[in-house]
């Protein structure tokens, strides 16, 4: 069966949201076992980390990105460079770091665009 261009959310993300991320049926696994997502613990490389960003962003069957605040603080060079629309990218807070508006790459980028500082 085809899959409609962009039709995953893949997920770069640390354990406690990664459980409640793939309870409500996110999780999914094609036929060569690639999975949309890459849970990001203490032992979790940076080099391993933006291997997940390039598969997750070159991936037609993608659509959107979910990556932790903290975890995209040490991928920032590459959320920086990321121009594609699609797969669209969205920083969100975890469970012991909230959110900051200031440090979203996209966030700065869609304010520039409309004027705001």
């Amino acid at each position: 069966m085809a899959q409609q261009e962009g039709s995953l959310l893949a997920m770069i993300v640390d354990q406690d949201t990664a459980t409640g991320m793939l309870l409500t049926g996110m999780g999914h696994s094609d036929l060569r076992k690639r999975t949309n997502f890459l849970i990001v613990d203490e032992k979790t490389t940076q080099q391993r980390i933006e291997e997940a960003f390039r598969e997750f962003t070159n991936r037609e069957d993608v659509a959107v990105l979910l990556i932790n605040q903290v975890i995209a603080a040490t991928i920032r060079h590459l959320l920086d460079g990321y121009t594609k629309p699609v797969p669209a990218i969205l920083e969100i807070p975890s469970k012991d770091a909230p959110y900051d508006p200031s440090q979203d790459s996209v966030l700065q980028r869609v304010r520039f665009m409309f004027g705001e500082s």
